[in-house]
């Protein structure tokens, strides 16, 4: 799209508040400045944001967790968070506000913001239809429209009386994201298994020494394996190489930073903690199992709310069990080992699993999430008789 006559007023608000939400974010503030180069933006995010020239207000590490009952070590920081943010608000007056994901921050920030009558876009539904569905009332409330990128979500919030467009999914834009028909390289003679434990300094401390002890089971299977850590963008390797020390005199193991998508296009078979990764790991057509650790109290407190029958998102939207999940106490390191090799070992199951991974990537649009979305975003900053410009002039 073009670059437009400057916006009535040139100042949004964006709270992302997570890594791939950081990166999303960052996405859509770079395709909203080629509509109007006049905006400015500021609000919560991280490192690729900041990179945008976003002003951050808060830091989205400081307010990350996983888990329900994790939630509390964090209090102080995401009471804080929220002081800030509204400060913010109420000083700046933005044009239009927009959330991305981190739904019960967002959700009580979006409550807070409709006392200004300021629009609020979501981009990047929290997952509602699959569990706490009486966020939904609130999203009808105090959401004025929904840009979401799994392509069953239209339909979920159509029936719920939300505006909503689909955008289709970010993670298509990707660089690194190639075709699921091509088979990874091999790095020198050596077969790559990516370990993918989570974005999150936490997620990491849960899953990664279980998957470095499921990694030297399917070592002593097979031969001719490199295992390479992904390091997600704003976590320090120190603690990551700490966990890695005491394997790495019995196999041949090293660090990935930044980018996911390169380390992909090398894997043949990944183990990945439960998130957006499983999903990027399902777009680049790589076979991989998936964990889900979390606190116990945390687990059953989820398990009693969660509506879906599956964890990982490419299962969700094939509606089947593509990939294998385990879960909590299932996700023992002989457990996780057993699940790579039956599908390394099997040929037939391995390319079946590819096959269906293309089915998913097919399913989720096309490119240009983050364009389609800054076209929306600027309709609502213009405050125009509102039309979703991806269906106007439709027949």
């Amino acid at each position: 799209m073009s670059p437009q006559t400057p916006s009535r007023s040139a100042s949004v608000m964006i709270i992302a508040g997570e890594t791939s939400g950081d990166h999303h974010g960052a996405r859509l503030v770079a395709a909203m400045r080629k509509i109007d180069g006049n905006i400015s933006f500021f609000g919560i995010g991280g490192p690729s944001m900041k990179n945008e020239g976003v002003e951050i207000v808060v830091d989205a590490a400081s307010l990350s967790v996983v888990g329900i009952t994790e939630a509390f070590s964090r209090m102080p920081w995401i009471i804080g968070g929220l002081s800030a943010i509204k400060r913010a608000v109420a000083e700046k007056r933005p044009g239009l506000v927009i959330l991305i994901d981190f739904p019960d921050f967002n959700l009580h920030m979006a409550r807070y913001i409709k006392r200004f009558s300021i629009p609020v876009l979501y981009y990047i539904s929290p997952q509602v239809w699959a569990w706490r569905l009486g966020r939904i009332k609130k999203i009808r409330k105090y959401v004025d429209r929904m840009a979401v990128i799994l392509p069953f979500e239209k339909a979920f919030y159509e029936r719920h009386g939300v505006p909503v467009t689909f955008v289709g999914h970010p993670l298509l834009d990707d660089r690194f994201c190639g075709s699921a028909d091509a088979h990874p390289e091999k790095d020198g003679q050596k077969t790559v298994i990516g370990l993918l434990p989570g974005s999150r300094q936490q997620e990491i401390d849960r899953n990664l020494p279980v998957m470095l002890a499921a990694a030297t089971h399917v070592n002593r299977k097979m031969s001719g394996i490199r295992y390479v850590v992904s390091v997600a963008p704003g976590i320090g390797t120190d603690k990551v190489l700490e966990y890695m020390r005491p394997y790495r005199d019995v196999m041949d193991i090293h660090i990935a930073e930044g980018d996911i998508g390169d380390l992909l296009s090398r894997s043949k078979m990944a183990i990945a903690a439960s998130g957006t990764v499983t999903l990027e790991t399902a777009i680049h057509g790589v076979p991989m199992v998936i964990i889900y650790h979390v606190s116990p109290v945390s687990y059953l407190l989820g398990r009693a709310l969660i509506r879906v029958e599956h964890i990982g998102l490419a299962n969700i939207i094939a509606e089947e069990r593509i990939v294998p999940e385990l879960i909590q106490k299932d996700a023992t390191p002989v457990n996780i080992a057993r699940a790579v090799i039956n599908v390394l070992e099997n040929p037939e199951l391995f390319e079946e699993t590819r096959r269906k991974l293309r089915k998913i990537r097919d399913q989720l649009g096309e490119a240009g999430a983050s364009g389609k979305t800054a076209a929306i975003a600027y309709s609502m900053i213009q405050k125009q008789d509102w039309q979703d410009p991806l269906t106007m002039g439709a027949s």
